[in-house]
């Protein structure tokens, strides 16, 4: 007597269409699609028309900055006032902590003419470069709003306002820090960072700021 099998035979005509690759061709190779391009950014003292300029002093080797404070929200009473963001740092590393704060606003968008950088202490190296060959050329620098620029809290007055300021509290004379702090908060339009010692700088922003 034949086995009879449990499993029911299928037809293969109820099987559905069989798909048979086309004779000849092959499966395209999917192309890798190109991430996006990292442009280097334009920092100040780049060169442009007219006579070659030495170099601007090399940049320092510097660690990453602590982690910056969250920033504090505009007074319910002040809106307009710029938000305020804190990246503690010690004296010696102020200035270094301002320059990573600048790459940071510019890898995000920024753009460079935004961002006006205050020092309370030593000037930045782009600054004494570019004023070795005249305030007048120095300062066109600034009214072209087309970069960032590097100015001494003795300058802080004739500087214009911009969208960003980055105050480096590189040196801790008290009535420095409190004349600069409140004229770098005017000059911010959207944003105030600054850096340096905690202590020192909520003392001269105040403690209603």
């Amino acid at each position: 007597m034949p086995l009879i099998s449990e499993e029911p035979q299928i037809p293969e005509s109820a099987q559905g269409p069989r798909v048979t690759p086309a004779a000849g061709r092959t499966t395209p190779t999917p192309r890798p699609v190109p991430g996006p391009r990292s442009a280097a950014t334009p920092r100040p003292g780049r060169p442009g028309p007219g006579p070659a300029r030495p170099a601007p002093p090399a940049q320092r080797a510097h660690p990453a900055p602590a982690a910056p404070a969250p920033a504090r929200p505009k007074p319910a009473d002040n809106p307009s006032a710029p938000q305020i963001q804190l990246i503690p740092a010690p004296v010696a590393g102020a200035l270094d902590a301002a320059e990573e704060a600048v790459d940071l606003l510019l890898e995000s968008g920024r753009a460079p003419g935004d961002i006006l950088v205050l020092t309370t202490g030593e000037q930045h190296p782009w600054a004494a470069h570019e004023l070795s060959f005249g305030e007048a050329a120095y300062w066109a620098q600034h009214d072209a709003g087309d970069d960032v620029f590097f100015a001494d809290v003795s300058a802080a007055d004739r500087a214009g306002a911009r969208p960003v300021v980055v105050v480096a509290v590189n040196g801790d004379a008290d009535p420095t820090v409190a004349r600069t702090l409140p004229v770098a908060r005017d000059r911010a339009g959207a944003l105030l960072i600054v850096c340096g010692d905690p202590q020192t700088i909520n003392s001269a922003l105040g403690a209603g700021v």
